[in-house]
Order: C-alpha cells, then sequence, then structure tokens
C-alpha cells in the first residue's frame, strides 16, 4: 500500500497523539509506502525520511511551541496541506489517505482525498473532540462541532483510540455510521539503567511521577495541592514535560510550600524519560480527561502502579484495585486516599507492579499498526467492490462496534475482565 498521512502535529511536535502516530506510521513503513503531511517548525527539515517515513513539513503561522500549536498554526494547516497534498498527488499515486484528529487535520485531508477520488480514513484521539477542561472545545463551537461531524460522515471509516472517545462521538456530534475501536500501542525502548542520584532525583522517598504537556487540561495544579495533605506529607513528584503552565505551576508550588518535594523537568528525550518512570514508586495524574492516555501505558511497560480517575479512555485498560486506583472523577480529597494507600501497603504496590508489566503486553505498536493495515486494506477492497470485513483479534475488553439504535453508545460493552508523550524524534 502506498498511505498518505495528514497530521497538524508530528513528532517532535505535540503529545501523545502525534508519537502514537508516528510509531505507526514507522511499523507500517516497514512493509508499505508512508508519507506525512505536517506542520513546520524551527529549523526542521521540510522534506526528511526518518525510520522509513517520508515526512513533508508545510509552513503554518504563529507556531512558537513544540509543544502547543497556537490558534493560528491550526486554523493555516488545512490550506498549507491542501498546497502540500496537490503537489504531492501530481507526482504519485496514494492507495488512502490517513488524517489523525478531526480538526485541524480533517479539512486539510478530506479535500484531497476526494478530489483524488481516494479513500479517506480519519482516526480521533480525544481532545479533537471532546475537551471539558476548554470553552473552546470543540463540541462546544457550532462551526467546529459542524466541521467534525462532516468530517467524520465523510469519511470512509473513522478510527477511535477508546471506547469513550467513539462514544463521544456519537454523543455530541450524532455519528450514526460504524467506528472502529483501535486501542493504541507502544513501543518500550531499550534504555540504559540509571539511579534517581544520575537522574538529580532524591533517594529514600516515595517518588510519584507525572508525564504531559503542562497544559490547563493535565490540571498539574491538582496534584502539587494534594502533596500539601497530610497523607501525602511523604510523597515527592517529578513532573516530566514543558508547556505553557509552567511557571504558574513552579509560582504554585513554591506558595504552597511544597517547591522543595517537586521536581520539574522540563522537556526530556525518550530516554530520560523512561529512566524516570523506571526510578519511580508510581505514576499519578489527575487530568481532567485523556481520549485514551498513552502515558498510562508507558507508565504499566516501567511497572508502576497507576492512581488517576475514572473518566476517559484509560478505563478501557486500567481496572481499580488491580491496575491501581481509580478514584471518582474531579474528586481530589479521593485522589489523595488512593496515593496514601499506595505508599502504606508497599506489598499492594508490589503486586500491582507485577500485574502491570504483564498486562502492558498486551498493547504492543506491532498489534496496533497490524490493525490499522488490515482496516486499510479493507476500505482499499471496499472501494473495489470487496466484500465484508473479516474479524480482527483485540486486547481483552475492546471491541469494535457501531451505535446502538438509541444512539448513545455501543452494541456490546466492555466485558470488564482484563486478564493477564514528550518523545525525542527529529
Amino acid at each position: 500500500m502506498r498511505i498518505l498521512i495528514f497530521n497538524y502535529e508530528y513528532p517532535p511536535l505535540g503529545g501523545g497523539g502525534g508519537v502514537v502516530n508516528a510509531l505507526i506510521a514507522e511499523e507500517l513503513a516497514q512493509r508499505h509506502s508512508v508519507s506525512v503531511i505536517t506542520s513546520a517548525f524551527g529549523e526542521l527539515p521540510r522534506e526528511q525520511t526518518w525510520n522509513g517515513v517520508e515526512i513533508h513539513r508545510v509552513p503554518v503561522l504563529s507556531r512558537g511551541d513544540t509543544s502547543v500549536g497556537s490558534l493560528m498554526s491550526l486554523v493555516s494547516y488545512p490550506p498549507a496541506a491542501w498546497l502540500a497534498a496537490a503537489r504531492i498527488l501530481r507526482r504519485e499515486r496514494f492507495d488512502l489517505i490517513n488524517s489523525h484528529f478531526a480538526v485541524p487535520t480533517g479539512p486539510g485531508s478530506l479535500l484531497p482525498a476526494r478530489v483524488a477520488d481516494i479513500p479517506h480514513v480519519v482516526s480521533i484521539h480525544g481532545g479533537d473532540i471532546y475537551n471539558p477542561a476548554s470553552s473552546t472545545s470543540p463540541h462546544r463551537l457550532w462551526g467546529v462541532r459542524w466541521t467534525v461531524a462532516s468530517v467524520l460522515r465523510n469519511s470512509d471509516a473513522v478510527i477511535a483510540a477508546s471506547n469513550d472517545t467513539r462514544d463521544n462521538a456519537v454523543r455530541y456530534y450524532g455519528h450514526k455510521g460504524p467506528i472502529d475501536v483501535i486501542p493504541h500501542g507502544i513501543k518500550v525502548p531499550e534504555v540504559p539503567p540509571a539511579t534517581r542520584a544520575e537522574l538529580d532525583l532524591p533517594e529514600g522517598v516515595f517518588l510519584a511521577v507525572t508525564v504531559g504537556r503542562l497544559v490547563r487540561r493535565k490540571a498539574i495544579d491538582c496534584l502539587l495541592k494534594a502533596l500539601v495533605k497530610p497523607e501525602c506529607a511523604e510523597v515527592h513528584l517529578v513532573v516530566v514535560g514543558t508547556g505553557p503552565e509552567l511557571t504558574s505551576l513552579e509560582n504554585l508550588a513554591n506558595r504552597l510550600h511544597v517547591r522543595d518535594r517537586v521536581y520539574f523537568t522540563g522537556h526530556v528525550g525518550e530516554t530520560r524519560k523512561w529512566q524516570t518512570l523506571k526510578v519511580s514508586d508510581a505514576y499519578v495524574s489527575s487530568t481532567k480527561h485523556e481520549g485514551f492516555g498513552l502515558v498510562y501505558l508507558e507508565a504499566m511497560a516501567a511497572g508502576l502502579p497507576i492512581v488517576t480517575f475514572d473518566r476517559g479512555g484509560q478505563v478501557d485498560f486500567l481496572r481499580d484495585g488491580e491496575t491501581g486506583y481509580l478514584v471518582a472523577a474531579d474528586d481530589q480529597e479521593a485522589l489523595v486516599r488512593a496515593l496514601a494507600r499506595l505508599v502504606a501497603s508497599p506489598d499492594v504496590a508490589a503486586r500491582m507492579r507485577r500485574t502491570n508489566l504483564a498486562r502492558s503486553e498486551q498493547y504492543t505498536i506491532e498489534r496496533c499498526a497490524r490493525e490499522h493495515e488490515i482496516l486499510f486494506e479493507e476500505i482499499i477492497a471496499r472501494r473495489g467492490g470487496a466484500g465484508a470485513r473479516d474479524a480482527r483479534s483485540r486486547p481483552p475488553g475492546v471491541a469494535t462496534s457501531s451505535p446502538r439504535a438509541d444512539g448513545v453508545g455501543p452494541l456490546s460493552a466492555m466485558s470488564g475482565s482484563t486478564n493477564g508523550s514528550d518523545g525525542a524524534r527529529p
């Protein structure tokens, strides 16, 4: 297959959605021809082949940060992508176009797909259709909501990373067609071992870690406030990542008098990130919402028990009392109590470590890419009059389904049984 991918944020830009897109692209590139149209930034080369993927970077307006795009950069990506696609499609023929993020990427990829009569598959990640922490979330703005609905409706297939994201597409955009749920996967790198001292982290303390872009949706301020509670007096926190909230979070840590127990690493590469995860005692997150939560899988693969809220895509693969603790969304006191339970129960934490190491092996990037590959081949064949879709194997508890007749959820629910980024890129 010849696959053309559109993504306004492809590493080193963006967060988890871009990271998993790159991992899938690189895996597919081992067997197929894969090209990407993404945003330019700084001194990054406009044309580059990286890990087998041909990358085309198009100029956008006012992109001043690798972690977060400005409004102008988002708005200017679609027309820039149209022009690049027109140029590329004049000299190459592609079998399928895959767009990552319904907005702003979708409008930039759907038009070229229709003009060139190429099947179009849109991958929705979560924040591109629903962000409860933002007054400008796509589901709250009529014009953007209409655009998202149009992209979903006019695509040959829709992929969601979680049941939560699929259900939000139905709930807020009235999508009537099938949505394939393909969970993300990770690739665990081989990294040299490091001690806490080598990472400038304290020995002999309970060390919790959180990873991600420092934006409002991540609600890192809630974690800082948790450290003030007597139950968390022994907890130290590593905050891995950077973003527009960094300065205000540092100031808040000072005002709360917990700065001596908080370690802001800023942007780090993949090696340092994984080393930090592996020397930590637990992963904690107070994020308002995650469409999937790739870093939860990374934390599991590092053997960390996880404390987070029970809202978002992570509920597909996290289980309260087994992989860590899932507490009621936005219940700050419950989050504090759960973290304190881990501190007080090293035997329980050790059991959760073993569980997470085993379960994370179900979510490989090879499995994820293979499911995309099967779906892509099916869509191409369908355009040529091929028959029905073959069943695909999935990690336990995750199913592909269409909305129910009442339009509010899947035909088959989660089984309830699960036996068992900030990366450095070009």
